[in-house]
This record gives C-alpha cells, sequence and structure tokens, in this order.
C-alpha cells in the first residue's frame, strides 16, 4: 500500500517561497503519476499542478503557473513543489496525491498524504 508523507509548510511572508515534498513509500513510484493539491478553509480542495511519472510532462492551475514548480526524484521516491511569490490567498492545507492518471481532479488520485499547512503572513 502506498503511503505518502508530506513536509516543508511553515510560515512565510507575502512574496517568500517555500518547498514541500512528499514521500513515497509502500510500492514503486514508477508509473505513477503525482498531484499537488490544497485546501483552503471553508473551501473545496483545489488542484494545484501535477507531473507525469517520468517528470517529463507537466501541468499547472492558472492560479500557480509561473509561481510554483513540481518536480520528482524518483530515486528516492519524491515530488517537490517549489513555491514562489507567495500571496496570503496560498494560504491552505497542501496535499500531495498519486495515481495512474495524469488527473487534474482529486477523484483521479488514488492515494493522498496527510497534508502540510502553509500560512503566507501580508
Amino acid at each position: 500500500q502506498v503511503q505518502l508523507v508530506e513536509s516543508g509548510g511553515g510560515l512565510v511572508q507575502a512574496g517568500g517561497s517555500l518547498r514541500l515534498s512528499c514521500a513515497a513509500s509502500g510500492a514503486p513510484s514508477v508509473g505513477m503519476h503525482m498531484g499537488w493539491f490544497r485546501q483552503a478553509p471553508g473551501k473545496e480542495r483545489e488542484f494545484c499542478t501535477v507531473i507525469s511519472w517520468s517528470g517529463g510532462r507537466k501541468y499547472y492551475a492558472d492560479s500557480v503557473k509561473g509561481r510554483f514548480t513540481i518536480s520528482r526524484d524518483n530515486a528516492n521516491n519524491t515530488v517537490y513543489l517549489q513555491m514562489n511569490s507567495l500571496k496570503p490567498e496560498d494560504t491552505a492545507v497542501y496535499y500531495c496525491a498519486g495515481g495512474p492518471l495524469f488527473g487534474k481532479t482529486a477523484p483521479e488520485y488514488d492515494y493522498w498524504g496527510q497534508g502540510t499547512q502553509v500560512t503566507v503572513s501580508s
């Protein structure tokens, strides 16, 4: 069974940067596409970005395009989310997710981490 564990969240000022990590264990990550989602209080879970299992294909939501970068290290079963130029509206719990589809919606993913809090102060 695949387990995903996020880390790297925290408090940062607007304009700052954070790098989130998502470590996968329990099964090979090869063949598994990985996505990042976020959920702010009182809002639905929002898609941020997805990376193909090889790392050769990426897709970003308009809300993060140009500011966030997704990458992966399959040798270490880890996916990263580099977040730059952070805004207060980026404040949310960030989740990584894995599955067989290059998906942009939460139901397309089979595995989820527990989430890590990102808070951006103005």
